[in-house]
């Protein structure tokens, strides 16, 4: 047994849970979980795996620069500086990254604005967002194809040991404390941009303000 045994069952948990979902469309997304602090080590999902299946080489234990650690064939996920920045940016222990058709569209219906706002939403107590007049908004950021200027830009919306951030018509990375919180996250945004796209379309007409969503 290895010394990461533990975060790499915690994370094959996750990932057979977000999987479930069909949260992994055509091999995308990645999840990563923190091994140590000092150095700051993690373990990444395989690049170009299919998520929906368990194998001993599901992930790889990564340095804070996102190299492969241990001699391996495999590839870290493309996305891995992002998960990097997280883990030596904040406490952070776990980072998640999916690509879904509801995040998406948020993306983009709010990407010029560069942020998307939700109120009266049970869901964001999720956040720790308990009074009546809370609010919470997910910064949406430009989707660079050059990985490392992706990676620079979301570093700055680091602010805290958990946060999220959307990347227009690419995905959201949403990062916690713990892989419990991390997924607790992810599945509070993923039901309110469902949430937000049912109504939109119900009512053929959203109540869209600069700066997010008046409900």
């Amino acid at each position: 047994m290895n010394s990461y045994q533990s975060q790499w069952e915690e994370l094959a948990d996750i990932k057979r849970e977000l999987a479930a979902r069909d949260w992994f469309m055509g091999t995308s997304g990645n999840l990563a979980i923190r091994v140590s602090s000092s150095p700051a080590t993690f373990l990444v999902t395989a690049s170009g795996k299919d998520k929906r299946k368990q194998t001993e080489e599901d992930f790889l234990l990564v340095n804070a620069r996102g190299e492969a650690i241990q001699d391996t064939p495999a590839r870290p996920s493309a996305e891995t500086l992002l998960h990097s920045h997280v883990f030596t940016e904040s406490s952070a222990g776990c980072s998640l990254h999916v690509h879904t058709v509801a995040n998406n569209v948020i993306s983009e219906l709010y990407g010029d604005e560069g942020v998307v706002t939700f109120r009266n939403q049970e869901l964001i107590k999720a956040w720790d967002k308990w009074e009546e007049d809370d609010s919470l908004s997910i910064p949406i950021i430009r989707n660079h194809a050059h990985i490392p200027s992706l990676a620079d830009e979301f570093r700055s919306f680091i602010k805290a040991d958990k946060g999220a951030v959307l990347i227009r018509n690419h995905g959201i990375t949403v990062w916690g404390r713990t892989g419990f919180e991390a997924k607790k996250l992810l599945e509070a945004c993923e039901f309110m941009f469902q949430y937000q796209l049912t109504l939109l379309s119900i009512t053929n007409a959203g109540s869209i303000t600069k700066g997010g969503v008046r409900l």
